[in-house]
């Protein structure tokens, strides 16, 4: 074994390491094709690979300046922010996970809501941060999604709700999954005085997400191979006791079936949007 004492010498041990002068974020690797992209590429292409049309996926503030008009989007209950009203704690305390998503993304919870126009027509917007702890559903997010359709409902202008999301909030249990019925509820209100509410699928949509107002608007719109559904497919493969298809839960699998109404490229997201809001107005 000298050999191994040989490769643990101290002159090793004190090598120093090299410091790279290069600077980092310059640019990225596509998940899907591999190709190495040039982020400031990326960012003038929507977050979209160039190559394979892989949608990356975008924080909450990028999806609201990418639908909304220039400066026109002024945001509601920006300081609400969750307590840890069970004083959860499972490999960390949910206090200290709370504190780490503020940091990565600069907002206090998965999602930011307020009032938009979209070539000109004024909407209530709520956008979901995967990068927020997957974008989970605690009483935050529950509160801002219902907010914005309540605000949609005292303005009698559209609602639109732009889904991330691996479903409710664990660290909040029971709490987490009142939600699905408190944003379903406020969706329900919307419905009964005729006013339109858009739902958009973005990459993942699951959960008690998916299983409440995600899959509720009017109009299902979703961004294309956006991973939607409730369960996972090994779950449901042990449910049911069979082999699922390729691809079951994909955008383009759901259309297929029905589940949602169209598939929508990001570059196009906002002119289509801009043209049901008309048609629901009926000046299309």
């Amino acid at each position: 074994m000298r050999w191994f004492d040989t490769v643990k010498s101290p002159k090793l041990k004190s090598a120093k390491k090299v410091v790279s002068n290069t600077p980092t974020g310059l640019w990225k690797k596509c998940s899907n094709c591999g190709e190495i992209i040039q982020s400031s590429k990326l960012i003038e292409n929507d977050n979209v690979c160039p190559y394979c049309t892989h949608h990356f996926r975008l924080m909450a503030r990028e999806r609201i300046e990418l639908l909304t008009d220039t400066d026109t989007f002024t945001p509601l209950q920006e300081n609400l922010a969750t307590k840890d009203p069970l004083c959860f704690t499972d490999k960390k305390p949910y206090k200290q996970r709370l504190v780490q998503a503020r940091e990565k993304t600069g907002n206090l919870d998965s999602t930011l809501s307020g009032i938009g126009k979209i070539e000109g027509q004024r909407v209530a917007i709520a956008a979901m941060d995967f990068q927020f702890m997957g974008g989970s559903m605690g009483v935050v997010t529950g509160e801002k999604v219902a907010l914005t359709m309540d605000k949609a409902f005292e303005e009698k202008i559209p609602a639109i709700v732009v889904s991330c999301s691996g479903g409710a909030r664990m660290q909040e249990g029971i709490l987490s999954l009142m939600q699905m019925a408190k944003t379903t509820a406020a969706r329900q209100r919307l419905k009964k005085a005729g006013l339109p509410y858009i739902s958009i699928l973005s990459d993942p949509t699951t959960g008690g997400v998916a299983a409440s107002f995600a899959m509720l608007g009017d109009i299902n719109i979703a961004e294309p191979n956006a991973l939607i559904g409730f369960a996972g497919p090994r779950v449901i493969e042990q449910s049911i006791r069979q082999i699922l298809p390729d691809g079951f839960q994909r955008s383009e699998f759901l259309l297929e079936h029905g589940f949602i109404d169209t598939i929508v490229p990001r570059n196009r997201l906002k002119s289509e949007l801009a043209f049901f809001l008309k048609m629901f107005s009926g000046n299309s």
